[in-house]
């Protein structure tokens, strides 16, 4: 009866280790929501207009970033002249990059598409994450440069998502995504500072880091419009 008594006891004690780190979880994230925002004013955004600049190799290229909230994302950035240009919707994608070699916009594979799908989330994922069917886990803390941050992981089937986030702020700092493509596994390390209040009350950051397979880009934006009218054609792939 004692042995029977001391397990319940430790099964209890396990059960109420595993809801405290998921409070923990959920109270670190709800944090994040209300300092970039909150849910009501992050539930009432339905587009977001971006312009600024794209820094690589010493260079600086004029950007844009459209995103009408889970229907469609394109970014353009011109370089001497041309356009490069990357496109996501709910059921496609393409691309057209004249550095390239390229003419005509290409369509993107299935894989690139699924895997491209959160680019449509004006709100990102940890807005009602476990809706949009990720499972949430604290890591602990780990520093990033001079911050002690917390260390959230968000996981699906597809992809594996950590954040590192300030303490203090509760504003993301890191975001790494892990996922398979084409039988190939992809990490891109995104970085977020520069944070600032747009007109509509959102608050993002305005200067991001972005590592994708080994190339380094560093974004600038000057001009955020958030529920500027968006016109869906403007994701069509042109033909």
């Amino acid at each position: 009866m004692k042995l029977l008594q001391a397990g319940l006891f430790a099964l209890l004690v396990l059960a109420g280790i595993t809801t405290a780190k998921a409070q923990t979880v959920d109270e670190i994230i709800d944090k994040n929501i209300a300092a970039i925002g909150g849910k009501d004013i992050l539930s009432k955004i339905n587009s977001i207009s971006i312009e600024g600049t794209a820094n690589a190799m010493g260079n600086d290229y004029p950007t844009s970033i459209t995103i009408l909230n889970g229907k469609g994302f394109k970014t353009v950035t011109s370089v001497n002249g041309m356009d490069i240009i990357n496109c996501m919707t709910d059921t496609s994608g393409w691309m057209l990059n004249p550095m390239m070699g390229q003419s005509e916009p290409t369509a993107l594979p299935a894989e690139a598409i699924k895997a491209g799908k959160a680019s449509l989330d004006v709100c990102g994922e940890l807005y009602n994450y476990k809706d949009k069917g990720f499972t949430a886990t604290l890591e602990g803390k780990e520093k990033y440069e001079a911050v002690d941050a917390y260390k959230i992981k968000l996981t699906n089937a597809a992809q594996t998502i950590t954040y590192f986030i300030d303490p203090n702020t509760f504003y993301i700092l890191r975001r790494d995504v892990k996922a398979s493509i084409a039988g190939k596994d992809m990490t891109n390390t995104t970085t977020f500072s520069n944070y600032k209040k747009t007109d509509f009350g959102y608050v993002m950051a305005f200067t991001l880091g972005v590592n994708n397979m080994g190339y380094d880009v560093a974004v600038n934006y000057t001009k955020v419009d958030v529920n500027k009218d968006v016109d869906p054609k403007i994701f069509a792939m042109p033909k």
